[in-house]
């Protein structure tokens, strides 16, 4: 299977050469992805767990087998909250109301609010960027799941 475009001679992924038809779009883009995963008071497998909900809401097969479903413990109160929140936003952003950011006030400062929801925002337009560029399973390096073996579970 192919992209929607063709591939870039720029970038280290398919994703970057993706992007990488404008080489100064690219480096922004992932000086900000940078930024995002690393000068952030948010935990490291929160953001991960967010970002894999949302590439099962957003579609994105490329971003699904990078490391599968989210996982997690579902007692953890953090995680269950914001993965819940992110998957609302990939299905229904247009349904989030005071009272959602009222419960995320519950677990986190306004800050940590700020930065969930930046991180959210980029990761959806990077993943429904994935989508729509026909980004497959099969274009991805790093994946340690495959679609057919996430099916059954």
């Amino acid at each position: 299977m192919s992209t929607s475009i063709q591939l870039s001679g720029t970038g280290s992924t398919p994703f970057e050469r993706l992007i990488g038809h404008n080489p100064a779009v690219l480096e922004k883009w992932n000086d900000l992805e940078i930024s995002l995963f690393t000068q952030t008071s948010l935990d490291p497998d929160l953001l991960e767990q967010v970002r894999r909900t949302l590439a099962f809401g957003n579609g994105c097969e490329y971003c699904m087998v990078k490391a599968g479903k989210p996982d997690f413990d579902p007692k953890d109160q953090k995680i269950s909250l914001v993965t819940a929140f992110a998957e609302l936003f990939a299905l229904d952003h247009k349904s989030i109301q005071e009272a959602h950011f009222n419960m995320l006030r519950e677990a986190f400062t306004e800050k940590e609010i700020a930065e969930l929801c930046t991180f959210i925002t980029f990761i959806t337009a990077s993943q429904r960027f994935g989508k729509i560029m026909n980004l497959t399973e099969d274009l991805q390096k790093n994946k340690v799941k495959s679609l057919a073996g996430m099916q059954g579970s």
